[in-house]
């Protein structure tokens, strides 16, 4: 008998756990001379995207998170890698996709 209340509980615990289990990190503010610039995980995550897409590979934590210039990331760095025109938009040419 306590074996299946053990039992009970533990099932009860993973789907709760699984019921409020949230994806993505909210928005994350960047600060620059352009205007600020807001990344959306929701909206990332929302087309489909899976969190190892950029984490750890491009992105690990905001402490770690180096500054780029927006030549790097024409040139594939940080944002730059999914946002060339190709897979994304591109980051050359309408500063108002990002910057606000």
């Amino acid at each position: 008998m306590k074996l299946i209340v053990a039992e009970m509980a533990c099932l009860y615990l993973l789907v709760v756990g699984v019921a409020f289990a949230t994806v993505g990190g909210g928005d994350v503010a960047i600060k620059s001379k352009k205007g600020e610039v807001v990344f959306s995980h929701d909206n990332h995550v929302g087309m489909g995207l899976e969190c190892t897409k950029c984490h750890d590979g491009l992105f690990t934590t905001s402490a770690q998170h180096k500054k780029v210039t927006m030549k790097q990331m024409q040139q594939g760095k940080s944002c730059g890698a999914c946002h060339n025109g190709k897979t994304a938009f591109s980051v050359k040419g309408d500063c108002k996709n990002c910057h606000k």
